[in-house]
């Protein structure tokens, strides 16, 4: 059996003698605190950068986050409507939309949010043809824009392929979700669903904090000289950095950078894998960094450039 991750008080001191050392210092926990004031309040430091890059270029959909659930046997439509309407009245985040205040954005949380399920019954369809239809309007909504301003960032509707098969459209803006919530969102979609099919009441209990508290706590401590040292840190590991990666690729690049990205997958055999995380820990790296440092090698051999500057998502790089 794995450890569970707790270190013994021994190996906590030695951590900690460790981490001294070398002068690394480990910000102190923090309680989070519900926030007192109802209005509006800042955003997160995560949701700003959201909102820049809305500014820079609105009415897009770079930052949706669609899904497509198939639900197979009978389904409960008014059970679903209920546990949607529970948990947007569960999660401040789903009712909130952003607005300029002086220049300054803020979020600003509506106290209900009505969110209608839009059904379209596609079974009177040749069956040949309703699978087509049902990617084609899954498509269509994953690219139909969120007005940050006006809301709601948060859309759901139902496709009926047929009297036992359905397929549940869902989508929120990144600013008020990310992957980790989805994973969230799908497990209370589920509790509730399962609850309020067999007529009982909701089995979550109150959340303790919201999303809103955490924004106001982060702005709270990133300030003054703790921000400026982070800020500081990043200006000088990026200073200099090239704008453009110097790859010799079949098609010029395009004048207008048009989003429409691809991705390519990799499998690594076992063993291959066992081996580059052994080489992480002897590194003192982890299996992303290891990934990394390998890419970048590979950029490195096809640009000749030593300066390489590589964007990747937040979570899993742990």
């Amino acid at each position: 059996m794995k450890g569970t991750g707790v270190l013994s008080s021994e190996k906590s001191e030695l951590f900690a003698l460790l981490l001294k050392k070398k002068r690394i210092d480990l910000p102190q926990t923090q309680t989070i605190a519900r926030r007192t004031e109802s209005g509006p309040c800042q955003l997160s430091f995560a949701q700003q950068r959201l909102w820049f890059l809305n500014q820079l270029e609105p009415n897009n959909s770079f930052y949706s986050l669609p899904q497509a659930m198939r639900m197979s046997g009978p389904l409960n439509v008014e059970a679903l409507q209920q546990t949607l309407d529970a948990i947007v009245a569960r999660h401040e985040s789903l009712r909130t939309t952003f607005v300029a205040v002086d220049g300054k954005p803020m979020q600003v949380i509506a106290p209900t949010l009505d969110v209608t399920l839009l059904a379209v019954d596609l079974s009177a369809l040749p069956e040949s043809e309703r699978e087509a239809e049902a990617r084609r309007l899954a498509k269509e909504e994953a690219r139909r824009p969120f007005d940050l301003s006006q809301g709601p960032l948060f859309r759901a509707g139902l496709l009926r392929l047929g009297e036992e098969e359905h397929v549940l459209l869902l989508n929120m803006h990144h600013i008020i979700s990310d992957g980790w919530s989805t994973g969230v969102f799908v497990r209370e979609l589920t509790a509730l669903y399962e609850a309020f099919s067999a007529g009982e009441p909701s089995p979550l209990g109150e959340l303790p904090i919201q999303y809103g508290d955490y924004a106001v706590w982060q702005r709270q401590w990133l300030m003054g000289q703790t921000l400026e040292k982070q800020l500081s840190y990043w200006r000088t590991q990026l200073a200099g950095a090239p704008a453009v990666l110097k790859l010799s690729t079949d098609r010029a690049r395009p004048a207008v950078q048009s989003y429409r990205g691809a991705k390519q997958p990799l499998s690594l055999a076992k063993g291959l894998a066992e081996q580059l995380k052994d080489l992480g820990q002897q590194e003192g790296g982890t299996l992303f960094a290891t990934m990394l440092a390998a890419f970048q090698t590979l950029l490195m051999r096809y640009t000749g450039q030593e300066d390489i500057v590589v964007g990747s998502a937040i979570a899993g790089r742990n």
